[in-house]
């Protein structure tokens, strides 16, 4: 994981859009690719929106890509789990293991959406900001305030998770030993040890957080928006025009033959 995810929002056009409206959008694009089992339509899907997200967030594809790298580690596990273990017509096998034609296919739909998934993820993180988020779901989305804190709580220790990893990471590199070359040698086995600190580390703050939102007495009263998020037609649409390029790229993969749905896994 990679410190990309920052507190500071870059003024940007997807930045000034309203945030439940790109909350919304993520989720609706999420659900329709669940249906979604061939593994050309979620590549198309995943090139499009790659390229929306550069244009939109002015972000480098270089970094953008390296914001993906966890996401990709996962696909990658989902397409390999796949391969070796759904029956079907069998293309290599060596002993016991075998890859299948269903497994190849079924594994790269899902690693796919897995990839597109989390691209949308970080374009909303990166386009965010988290106040503005709470403000727009409590005006907007007619949450309360208890649940807004709380989401905004969670979206902070969300942000601030590369940079606890790269600390955590950077404090184990310098106990590790040192090389014939000078270098420090990263020990594979220290990579759980990281990942308990920071479960460790989130579950602690989030009690801490906790804690204080309690006493400071949060929802007990009506409270008051300090700076109101505006809901406007250029947000419209942008929900609009990016819901037609779902469906378009949809009718054309269902025209053409491609488009396969959950009916592959029976």
């Amino acid at each position: 994981m990679t410190a990309s995810f920052v507190r500071e929002v870059a003024d940007s056009p997807l930045a000034r859009r309203n945030p439940s409206v790109k909350l919304l959008l993520m989720l609706v694009v999420s659900v329709a690719v669940m249906f979604v089992l061939d593994p050309v339509t979620p590549a198309v899907l995943l090139l499009v929106a790659f390229t929306a997200v550069v244009a939109g967030t002015g972000m480098r594809v270089t970094a953008l890509a390296r914001s993906l790298a966890p996401f990709l580690l996962f696909a990658v596990s989902v397409f390999v789990v796949n391969v070796l273990t759904r029956p079907g017509d069998v293309l290599w096998q060596a002993g016991m293991l075998r890859v299948t034609t269903e497994g190849v296919l079924v594994g790269l739909a899902l690693a796919g959406r897995t990839m597109l998934t989390g691209l949308l993820a970080v374009a909303f993180l990166v386009s965010t900001d988290g106040v503005a988020l709470v403000n727009s779901l409590h005006q907007h989305a007619g949450l309360s305030v208890r649940v807004t804190y709380a989401i905004l709580a969670g979206y902070r220790m969300l942000q601030d998770l590369g940079a606890e990893w790269t600390t955590i990471r950077q404090a184990q590199l310098v106990r590790s030993p040192v090389g014939r070359s000078g270098r420090r040698r990263a020990r594979p086995r220290l990579l759980a040890a990281a990942v308990f600190a920071l479960l460790v580390g989130s579950i602690r703050r989030g009690e801490r957080v906790a804690g204080t939102l309690e006493l400071r007495g949060l929802g007990r009263s009506p409270r008051t928006v300090w700076r109101p998020v505006p809901l406007g037609r250029t947000d419209a649409v942008f929900f609009a025009v990016s819901l037609a390029v779902l469906a378009a790229i949809l009718a054309g993969a269902a025209a053409s033959g491609v488009l396969r749905g959950p009916g592959v896994l029976f």
